[in-house]
C-alpha cells in the first residue's frame, strides 16, 4: 500500500484550544470530590472521625470504606495458575482503604462539596488515627520469608509465580563447562505522567437507574464491563462510559482506577454529577506506576558467542495490590518474547510477583516487553565484552535466521514474518558504522567521552481479545459515520481510519467522522493498547468500507437499473450510469433508502511481532558525567506503513520516553519510611526538547505480516522498547576504559561521575 498524506481533522481544534477534554465538560449542579489519602506506607486505620468534615460549609457527602459495603471490588487478571497448580489470589482492592492503609497515597475518605475549594477545606477537617506498621518496599527483599508483610493477612509477599521453559535442560547446559555469563539487571520504577492529569465525572439518573462516567480511559468498554459486572453488580446497560479527548494515554489510562468507582457511588448518594481532578502531585500518588523489575540472569555461551541456554529469575514489584493488568503484563504478556529476536535453544524463566507497600504497578508503553528486551540486550553486551566479541557480531550469530521464520520461540509464540539480519544491516549502513572512530576522536578533542551502543528489539502486539467490529453508515449532512471500539488518544486514529475508508470508497476523507469512546453509541470494542488499533481496528475499517462500497454500488444499480460493475465512486458521487449520468453525493444522502445502508464488519488477528535495530551515540562530559545523546538511528520493521507521519511520530515519541527511562526518570521510595521521594517534577526528571538528539527514523517494509490484510504490525511502542538498552550500551561503551560494566538506570550524571572518579 503506497504511503500518502492523511487529513488530520483534529489538528485545528487542538491547536486553537477548541478540543474538549475532561475538565472542559459542563454539567448543571456539578459537585467536586477530594480524596483524603494515607500519609503512611503501611498503617492500621484505628479511627476515622469525619464529623467536622460533614458539618463543613458546602459539603454534600463524606464517604468512608463502610459506604461501599454493598458494592464489589476492582478485580485483577490472573491468567495462569502458580507452578504448583494453585490459583493466583491477589488482595481485593476497594475504592477506599478499610482497616489498613497499604501505601502512601491510598485513598481513605472522599469528600464531596458544592465547590472544589470547599471540598479541600473539609478534607483538612478529617481526623484519622493511624498505627504505623512495618513496610515492605523492595521486591527482592520483600520476597524473603523474613520480610515484613505488605498485607498482614498473607503468609508471603509473593502473590503469583510464573514459569516457563525447561529447568532440567538449562541445569544440564549450565553445568556442562561452557562459558557462563551472570549479571543482575534492574528496570526501575517509572511514573507514566501524561500531559493531562486524570479527570473523571460521574452522574446518576434516578429515573432510569443509569450511571454515566466521563473519564480519560483507553478502553471504554473494558471499564464499563469491569465496573458493571464486578463493582456495581448491575447490567451493563445501566452504565454508560464516555471518553473525552485524552491528553496522553501510554497504557496508564488503560485500567480502571479506584477514584472512578468511588465517584459513581458519590453521584448516586448526592444526586448530582461529581467530578474529581487530580493535580500533578496527586497523579504521582494515585496513577499506577510502571516497570520495577529486579532480575538475575545466567547464560551459557559457546566459544563463538552462540547462546546455548538461559536462566532468568525475575522479581516484580506489584505494589500494594494487583491492578487489573498488573500480573499478566509482567509475566505472560511481557514474556511472549522471552527469547527476544534470538534463537535460544533452552530457557528457564521464573517470575515472582511481589506485594509491597508502594503504589500498584500498571501498564506503560511496551507493558512488559521493554523489561524483557532490556535484560536480554544487557546480557548480549556484557557477554560480548567478556568473550571478546564485537557487539554486532554476537547479535548476528544469535538472531533467528530469516530462513527459519515463521519461528516458534520458547514461549510458544510464532514470529510470523521478518528478516532480523536485514534490519540489522540496514541500521549499520544508516549509522555510518565505520565512521564512528573519527567521531569518537572529534569528541575527545572537545574533552568528551564518546560511546556507541545498539539494541535489537522485538515487540508483540495485540490484546486480550484480538478482534474489533467497525460499523460505517451514511448519516445526516453528507457524512459517513464510522463507529469503532478503539480509542483515539493522540495517535491519530481518526485521521488514519478516515484515510483508509476514503481510499476504498474514493471519497474525500473529510466526508467521514469517527465515533469512539462512548458505550452508548458503540456496541463493543477492546480499546487501544498494545499497538493493536491499526492492524486489528484498521483492518476492520478496511473490511467495513469494502462492504459499504459494494452496497452503495448495488443501491445505485437497483435505482437506475444498470450493472453495478460499470459504476464508480469518486469525490463527486456515483458515476458510470447509463447515458454518462451520475448521482452526486448530496443527492444520494438525500435518499432515505441510501441512509438505510450500513456495513458492519469484524476482524480478528493473532499476535504480530514488530522489531527493529537502534544504534545510539552519546557524548559524556569528563568533568560532570553529564550524558548527551548525540545520534539515534532507528530502523523498524513495523510491517506495511499506512501513515508514515504517524508511524515516525510514534517512534520518536517512544524514543523520548525511552531516553527518559535510560537517563533521567525514577520513582524512588525511601527504604526506611516508604515515602515516595520523587513525588513531583521537582524530583522526577522528564526529558525536555533540549535533551533530544538528531534522529534518523527509517522503516524496512519488505516483511509485512500475513496476519492482517494491511500487512501492518504496530509501531506505538517500538521506541520505548528499543531506546533504553541502546542508550545504556552507548554509555557503557564510553566508560569502557574505566572498567565499568553496568550502571543501574537511570544513568544520571552523578552515577557516571562516581563511576569515573571512583568516589
Amino acid at each position: 500500500m503506497p504511503e500518502r498524506p492523511f487529513f488530520r481533522a483534529e489538528d485545528r481544534d487542538i491547536l486553537t484550544g477548541q478540543a474538549v477534554y475532561g475538565s472542559d465538560l459542563r454539567f448543571d449542579g456539578l459537585a467536586h470530590a477530594v480524596f483524603v489519602r494515607s500519609p503512611h506506607a503501611h498503617a492500621g486505620i484505628v479511627k476515622v472521625d469525619v464529623a467536622r468534615a460533614k458539618a463543613a460549609k458546602g459539603v454534600l457527602a463524606v464517604l468512608t470504606f463502610r459506604d461501599f459495603a454493598d458494592y464489589g471490588v476492582l478485580t485483577s487478571l490472573a491468567p495462569f495458575p502458580n507452578p504448583d497448580g494453585s490459583a493466583v489470589e491477589a488482595p481485593a482492592m476497594h475504592p477506599l482503604a478499610g482497616e489498613v492503609a497499604r501505601y502512601v497515597g491510598e485513598p481513605v475518605v472522599v469528600i464531596v462539596a458544592s465547590r472544589l475549594e470547599l471540598a479541600r477545606d473539609a478534607a483538612d477537617l478529617v481526623d484519622i488515627e493511624f498505627e504505623e506498621l512495618p513496610a515492605a518496599i523492595d521486591a527482592r527483599a520483600s520476597a524473603r520469608d523474613e520480610a515484613p508483610r505488605a498485607d498482614p493477612s498473607r503468609a508471603s509477599n509473593i502473590v503469583a509465580t510464573y514459569a516457563l521453559g525447561d529447568r532440567a535442560e538449562v541445569d544440564r547446559i549450565l553445568a556442562a563447562g561452557h562459558e557462563v555469563v551472570r549479571l543482575s539487571v534492574r528496570n526501575q520504577r517509572l511514573v507514566p505522567a501524561p500531559m493531562e492529569p486524570r479527570v473523571a465525572t460521574a452522574s446518576f439518573d434516578a429515573a432510569s437507574g443509569v450511571f454515566t462516567l466521563y473519564a480519560a480511559l483507553q478502553a471504554a468498554h473494558l471499564a464499563r464491563n469491569h465496573l458493571a459486572d464486578d463493582f456495581l453488580r448491575q447490567p451493563r446497560d445501566r452504565l454508560r462510559v464516555v471518553v473525552p479527548r485524552l491528553g496522553g494515554g501510554f497504557g496508564g489510562r488503560l485500567p480502571l482506577y479506584r477514584e472512578e468507582a468511588a465517584l459513581l457511588v458519590a453521584a448516586r448518594l448526592t444526586g448530582r454529577p461529581v467530578r474529581w481532578t487530580a493535580d500533578r502531585t496527586e497523579l504521582f500518588l494515585s496513577d499506577y506506576h510502571a516497570r520495577d523489575h529486579d532480575c538475575d540472569m545466567e547464560a551459557a555461551f559457546a566459544p563463538d558467542g552462540r547462546i546455548l541456554g538461559l536462566r532468568t529469575r525475575d522479581f516484580v514489584n506489584l505494589g500494594a495490590y494487583a491492578s487489573f493488568f498488573g500480573i499478566p503484563i509482567n509475566t505472560s504478556t511481557g514474556n511472549r518474547i522471552v527469547d527476544g529476536p534470538y534463537h535460544i535453544p533452552a530457557t528457564d524463566l521464573q517470575v515472582d510477583c511481589v506485594l509491597t507497600n508502594t503504589v500498584p504497578i500498571g501498564p506503560y508503553r511496551g507493558a512488559g516487553r521493554p523489561e524483557v528486551v532490556f535484560r536480554l540486550e544487557r546480557l548480549m553486551d556484557v557477554a560480548a565484552r567478556r568473550l571478546g566479541l564485537d557487539p554486532v557480531e554476537i547479535r548476528r550469530r544469535n538472531l533467528v535466521p530469516h530462513a527459519l521464520i515463521p519461528f516458534c520461540n520458547n514461549a510458544g509464540q510464532v514470529y510470523d514474518s521478518g528478516n532480523f539480519e536485514a534490519v540489522l544491516d540496514m541500521a549499520i549502513g544508516a549509522a555510518d558504522w565505520d565512521g564512528f572512530a573519527a567521531r569518537r576522536q572529534a569528541s575527545a578533542t572537545r574533552g568528551k567521552l564518546r560511546g556507541r551502543g545498539l539494541c535489537y528489539h522485538i515487540d508483540t502486539t495485540s490484546g486480550m481479545d484480538p478482534s474489533e467490529t467497525v460499523v460505517i453508515r451514511p448519516g445526516p449532512g453528507g457524512v459517513f459515520t464510522m463507529l469503532s471500539g478503539t480509542q483515539e488518544m493522540g495517535q491519530s486514529l481518526t485521521m488514519t481510519y478516515c484515510g483508509l475508508a476514503a481510499g476504498i470508497l474514493g471519497v474525500p476523507a473529510q466526508r467521514f467522522t469517527v465515533v469512539q469512546g462512548d458505550t452508548a453509541q458503540v456496541e463493543g470494542g477492546e480499546g487501544s493498547y498494545g499497538s493493536r488499533s491499526l492492524f486489528i481496528g484498521g483492518s476492520a475499517v478496511r473490511a467495513a468500507a469494502t462492504t459499504l462500497r459494494n452496497k452503495i454500488l448495488e443501491w445505485a444499480a437497483r435505482n437506475r437499473a444498470c450493472d453495478p460493475a460499470a459504476l464508480r465512486l469518486d469525490a463527486d458521487g456515483i458515476s458510470g450510469l447509463p447515458g454518462g449520468r451520475a448521482i452526486p453525493w448530496d443527492d444520494a444522502f438525500g435518499s432515505e433508502t441510501f441512509l438505510e445502508l450500513e456495513a458492519r464488519e469484524s476482524f480478528s488477528a493473532g499476535f504480530t511481532f514488530p522489531n527493529g535495530c537502534y544504534i545510539v551515540e552519546v557524548d559524556i562530559d569528563r568533568g560532570t558525567g553529564h550524558v548527551r545523546v548525540d545520534r539515534v538511528i532507528a530502523v523498524d520493521d513495523v510491517g506495511t506503513v499506512i501513515n508514515p507521519t504517524v508511524v515516525r511520530g510514534q517512534i520518536v515519541g517512544g524514543i523520548a520516553q525511552g531516553l527518559g527511562q535510560a537517563l533521567l526518570e525514577e520513582a524512588s521510595y525511601d527504604p526506611a519510611t516508604g515515602q515516595l521521594v520523587a513525588g513531583s517534577f521537582l524530583d522526577y526528571a522528564m526529558p525536555r526538547a533540549s535533551d533530544m538528539p538528531d534522529f534518523a527514523v527509517l522503516e524496512d517494509q519488505r516483511w509485512p505480516t500475513p496476519n492482517n490484510p494491511l500487512g501492518a504490525k504496530g509501531a506505538g511502542e517500538s521506541g520505548a522498547v528499543g531506546a533504553p538498552p541502546a542508550i545504556v550500551a552507548a554509555v557503557m561503551d564510553a566508560l569502557s576504559d574505566f572498567g565499568v560494566e553496568d550502571i543501574p538506570m537511570p544513568l544520571t550524571a552523578e552515577k557516571i561521575w562516581r563511576a569515573m572518579t571512583g568516589v
